[in-house]
């Protein structure tokens, strides 16, 4: 008999403002919690240090995490000259100091205009990226550094502001995989005074921005209607795809996993994913086969959706 799981069947999409000082997964834990929940995962790990945008994905939205994975990000972050610490950011120790020259706004802008567009990136010791099976943040504790590859990444946007005789802010918008603690080390370098990561806020993770965010404490505060009235529904990660509506017969084969034969396929593509409703609900996400045939790739178990 399969184990039940504790908590109650709550889809949906939360979007949380993670406070500074907590891990990615705590904070994730404290929302599933709050709402009972019996399944929930995030898209997109913010260090502890970090505050801001964290999807937080309740039941069977889960099952699209990937389409969040891979989007694009809008960070602010802040820079402090002049000193270098282990781990790239303020959470580290300071490891060297070197005085800030005075630094003309220009000087600044073509610094920063250096880290923008296709780049590559040396990932930081201090990650969780895998190195035979263990991440390199342990390894780094150890005192151990190990080669790293760079890897390219994309700045779509980079622009100071806010400059002072001891660091400036940045607002950026990156690819998935961009570290800015290393864009951070980087412009550093190249303005000659080094520099580290001193606090970072994430703003936006693809279609999502902060203008929907909520905090552990609002939601600590409301009653459990009012809090389920922060969830975004789940098909808010798939709106993207083109959208197929099944009648009655052709929605119970779809849910028994079977394909169906799709009649109108105007705006579809062979191939591409299409998001599947009934009448009321979300079933799930197909491929559309050469034929025009419905291949089922992730069903919602719309019998414990809520």
């Amino acid at each position: 008999m399969a184990r039940r799981r504790k908590g109650k069947p709550i889809d949906g999409v939360l979007l949380l403002d993670k406070p500074s000082g907590m891990s990615s997964n705590r904070a994730l834990q404290k929302a599933r919690g709050l709402f009972g929940a019996q399944k929930a995962g995030h898209t997109g790990t913010l260090d502890p240090m970090a505050t801001g945008l964290l999807p937080v994905l309740l039941g069977e939205a889960t099952k699209f995490a990937s389409y969040l994975l891979d989007a694009d990000k809008r960070y602010i972050a802040s820079l402090r000259l002049g000193q270098c610490t282990d781990t790239g950011d303020a959470e580290g120790q300071v490891i060297q100091e070197r005085p800030v020259p005075l630094l003309e706004p220009a000087s600044i802008d073509a610094a920063v205009a250096q880290f923008t567009g296709e780049i590559e990136q040396v990932p930081p010791m201090f990650s969780a990226l895998k190195y035979q099976g263990r991440p390199l943040y342990e390894l780094a504790r150890e005192g151990r550094e190990i080669k790293r590859a760079p890897r390219s990444v994309s700045v779509y946007h980079s622009r100071p502001f806010d400059a002072g005789p001891t660091g400036f802010s940045l607002d950026v918008t990156c690819s998935k995989g961009t570290y800015v603690r290393t864009l951070a080390m980087d412009i550093g370098e190249v303005l000659g005074c080094g520099a580290h990561l001193n606090a970072l806020r994430r703003l936006r993770t693809g279609p999502f921005d902060a203008s929907g965010m909520v905090t552990l404490e609002h939601l600590e505060s409301l009653v459990d209607s009012e809090r389920m009235a922060c969830l975004l529904p789940m098909d808010v990660l798939i709106e993207h795809l083109p959208r197929v509506v099944l009648d009655a017969d052709q929605s119970a084969r779809f849910q028994q996993g079977q394909g169906v034969m799709l009649q109108n396929r105007t705006s579809v593509v062979d191939d591409d994913p299409v998001r599947v409703y009934d009448e009321h609900r979300l079933l799930g996400i197909a491929l559309v086969e050469p034929t025009g045939r419905l291949a089922p790739k992730r069903l919602v178990n719309t019998a414990e959706s809520t």
